[in-house]
């Protein structure tokens, strides 16, 4: 019986706070046995306090994440399968091409460091964001490679 290679993917944000963290931890919590998935930022920042309460919310623990520069993985020459962005499209277009068959996609989410308001009204935001992470990662695991 031979033994299937996981599927390896990096996703990618402005700053590896929130968004790419919350989708690396949903990928592999939900498909961990099919997915390796890893994250980085364009610029790498420190973790933010709203994604690691609504992912605790949900039974994740983010909070011994740091952030990670995608350059240097860049530079270290690490394979992925697929490397995703989850910011906006021109943020998106400073990710650098990773070398081998890799597939680029691209999700636009909102940054809970741009949001506005009281803690709760932008923990409610970010929640928002979550739930819409959890349903792309969750489309991706269904969808055939």
């Amino acid at each position: 019986m031979s033994v299937q290679k996981k599927i390896k993917v990096l996703f990618v944000c402005v700053h590896n706070s929130a968004r790419s963290q919350m989708a690396e931890a949903f990928l592999n919590q939900l498909a961990g046995d099919r997915f390796d998935a890893q994250s980085a930022g364009l610029e790498p920042g420190v973790l933010n306090p709203l994604a690691v309460e609504a992912m605790q919310e949900v039974g994740i623990d983010i909070s011994a994440n740091t952030a990670k520069d995608v350059f240097s993985m860049f530079k270290q020459g690490t394979i992925f399968n697929y490397v995703i962005t989850v910011c906006d499209g021109a943020n998106a277009e400073r990710c650098p091409i990773f070398a081998g068959i890799t597939q680029r996609l691209h999700w636009s989410f909102p940054d809970p460091a741009a949001l506005q308001g009281s803690w709760d009204e932008k923990l409610a935001e970010t929640r928002q964001i979550r739930d819409q992470i959890r349903a792309a990662v969750d489309e991706f695991i269904a969808s055939p490679r």
